[in-house]
């Protein structure tokens, strides 16, 4: 296994849930001398320091202040979550010496992919405190749920096709224990006592671990902790020059970013008006300096149905770093951000390819042109080619992880210089 893919699969493991992927990313922040900010705190910035704030315990933004602030901002967005069931207030569900989970689905998973597999739970949960409220983070780290399917014999056309229900087919099966061994499991595992608990955001999970194998890796949650993992390490890693690096992760992609904490909030507005208050800069002047990388997976040529792929545009596992264009603008790319994200690619040594979806199956909206309506960049969306998107389990290109890191570390580095008309110089 090679030493990329080894450091993947353990910030996955450390990330079953979004509060999870925040507090690990945060974790390897500090480890390299990041220092916290907080939002209700006023904020002073000094230069050569690496800093970051969290929104709603499951969004980040960090970034570096150069020395000699030339350049504008130098962005990367990807998403901390990924399609799960989320686990309701009143859990258990009694049925025949069982104990089930009431969940609810979030974001659009592949049913089938759920069933008989491992699944554990995490998540974070509300305390009270003399004063107040705390959260605390959970995680079961062993599976304790599974979904289980019903045997052929007892439906001979399952092979047919089937129609999911979520209120019905999915739902985990938890214990055979008796009523309230969900919360007393959850109260232990949080170390609290369970009259203490007075609310949780829980998730069940895919609790397996990620492998690689020949040219190949899978995992779950490689949409998007891939490119969450990848631009962290790019941003970490590049040599701080004349832009500010932004490093965004946010929350809630997976259905429609509309929150405090999503793309589609005032976030990364906020941070960089922020910034620019604190060194005396135009945030207006800055934007048109600035780049944006919305980094989130693309659909992979399917070895067993490439007619899904446009013909003239699929592209493949190990084939470098995907540039996602759609001519409606699901995906921000267009011809001048699309030059200027190749032309890194080609400095780092990386190889880059072009994805479009069929005419007659339109993808849906991403980071990028969400977060755009609140801080007008030059965008593009760019990920990395991969099986089954929204599986409880995902394929994807054993190389293509380092190919990302390299790309986006020289994005990190590069200043843009606008020019007239499109025009722009990379330094």
């Amino acid at each position: 296994m090679t030493s990329t893919n080894k450091k993947l699969f353990s910030y996955i493991k450390a990330s079953p849930t979004p509060y999870h992927a925040v507090a690990h990313t945060a974790k390897l922040l500090e480890e390299k001398g990041a220092v916290r900010l907080f939002e209700s705190d006023e904020i002073s910035l000094e230069s050569g320091k690496t800093y970051y704030v969290t929104r709603g315990g499951s969004s980040l933004i960090a970034f570096r202040i150069p020395h000699n602030i030339r350049g504008g901002f130098m962005i990367s967005a990807a998403h901390s979550d990924s399609p799960c069931f989320k686990v309701k207030d009143s859990p258990e569900l009694i049925g025949h010496h069982t104990v089930s989970l009431s969940t609810e689905g979030y974001g659009g998973m592949i049913c089938p992919s759920w069933l008989d597999r491992p699944l554990g739970i995490a998540g974070r949960v509300v305390t009270r405190t003399t004063n107040g409220i705390k959260t605390i983070l959970t995680d079961s780290t062993e599976p304790c749920a599974v979904i289980p399917n019903v045997a052929i014999h007892m439906n001979r056309k399952l092979n047919d096709g089937i129609s999911y229900n979520n209120a019905v087919d999915m739902i985990p099966l938890f214990s055979s224990s008796e009523v309230g061994s969900f919360k007393r499991m959850i109260a232990e595992k949080a170390g609290v006592n369970e009259d203490d608990i007075i609310s949780w955001d829980l998730s069940v999970y895919c609790a397996e671990s990620g492998v690689e194998w020949g040219e190949y890796i899978s995992a779950p949650r490689l949409d998007d902790l891939q490119c969450a993992y990848a631009s962290l390490e790019a941003f970490t890693s590049a040599e701080l020059k004349e832009s500010i690096p932004v490093y965004c992760l946010f929350d809630n992609e997976e259905v429609g970013s509309l929150t405090r904490q999503g793309a589609d909030s005032t976030f990364l507005r906020d941070t960089l008006e922020a910034i620019c208050n604190s060194f005396s800069l135009d945030i207006r002047r800055m934007c048109a300096r600035s780049f944006l990388a919305s980094c989130d997976n693309a659909h992979a040529c399917h070895p067993n149905h490439p007619e899904l792929s446009d013909k003239n545009h699929a592209v493949h596992m190990n084939g470098g770093v995907v540039i996602k264009f759609n001519a409606n603008q699901k995906y921000t790319s267009d011809g001048v951000s699309t030059g200027l994200f190749r032309l890194m690619c080609e400095r780092a040594g990386v190889k880059s390819q072009l994805y479009a979806n069929r005419a007659d199956m339109p993808g849906g909206s991403t980071l990028g042109n969400i977060s755009n309506a609140h801080v007008s960049l030059c965008s593009v969306d760019v990920g990395l080619a991969q099986l089954a998107m929204h599986s409880a389990f995902e394929s994807a290109g054993a190389d293509d992880t380092e190919s990302m890191i390299c790309a986006l570390a020289k994005m990190f580095e590069s200043s843009l210089v606008p020019g007239i008309d499109g025009d722009y110089s990379v330094e």
